[in-house]
């Protein structure tokens, strides 16, 4: 991608729109943080942080993305992770609260089963969730 300004979205395709809660602008997140606001646009760069945009094509931060803003500069500073260190640990935790979810999903299901099928039968059932 040539330097300067980021282009808009071409017709058709839509960027994530703001929606309810708190934004802040790079400017506020960069001061509040103790960061340049080019270490924001690399991170935004390197697929790291993903922040909305405006119609004007200004980055808003929403309170997920300080979210992960803060598990980025916890890696980077507190524990010395490069960048393609962090990518591999953020997605690695995505991964991982994905299969979570769908564990709970199937044991959610797996326990509905149980007594839907003890109903029938009249039988009792000890389909409860694992500690």
């Amino acid at each position: 991608m040539p330097r300067g300004r980021r282009p808009r979205a071409p017709e058709g395709e839509t960027r994530p729109a703001p929606g309810r809660g708190k934004y802040y602008m790079i400017s506020v997140v960069a001061k509040s943080y103790g960061i340049h606001p080019q270490t924001l646009r690399l991170y935004e760069r390197e697929g790291l942080l993903k922040p909305s945009r405006t119609d004007g094509n200004t980055r808003l931060y929403s309170e997920d993305d300080l979210r992960q803003l803060e598990v980025i500069l916890n890696l980077t500073r507190d524990l010395g992770v490069n960048l393609a260190g962090v990518e591999i640990i953020l997605n690695m935790r995505r991964k991982m609260e994905q299969m979570q979810s769908e564990i709970t999903s199937s044991w959610a299901t797996y326990a509905r089963n149980c007594r839907r099928r003890a109903r029938r039968t009249g039988t009792r059932t000890r389909a409860s969730r694992p500690s």
